[in-house]
C-alpha cells in the first residue's frame, strides 16, 4: 500500500465544502479534513475517482474560498484534492486561514 506523501503542512480544518465535477457538474457535498496550501481532504462517503477534475468552494465563519483542481487521491472515506487555479482573492482567504491555523497548532 503507498503511503500518502505531502508537499505541505496539513492542518487539520474542518468546513463546509462543495465539489462539484467539472465535465458532468455533479456535485458533492461534504466537509474538509485537513487543509494545506497545496490542497485539502474531502470527507465524503462518494468521492470522485483519481484524476477527476473539480471546482472546490469551501465556506468558513463568514469567508469563501474556491479553486479549480483536481482528484489526486480517492478512498471510501473521501478525497484528496490539489489546488489548481486560485484567483489572487480567494489565495488571500486560503493563507488568511492557514495563518491562523498555524497559531492555534
Amino acid at each position: 500500500m503507498k503511503v500518502e506523501q505531502h508537499r505541505a503542512t496539513r492542518h487539520r480544518f474542518a468546513a463546509r465544502a462543495e465539489v462539484v465535477d467539472v465535465e458532468s457538474e455533479k456535485q458533492v457535498g461534504a466537509l474538509t479534513g485537513d487543509l494545506s496550501v497545496f490542497g485539502c481532504f474531502i470527507e465524503t462517503r462518494a468521492p470522485f475517482p483519481r484524476g477527476t477534475k473539480v471546482r472546490i468552494k469551501i465556506n468558513h465563519r463568514g469567508s469563501t474560498f474556491v479553486a479549480l483542481g483536481y482528484v489526486s487521491y480517492s478512498r471510501p472515506t473521501g478525497m484528496g484534492i490539489r489546488f489548481g487555479t486560485i484567483e489572487p482573492a480567494h489565495q488571500q482567504t486560503l493563507e488568511n486561514w492557514l495563518a491562523q491555523l498555524r497559531t492555534t497548532d
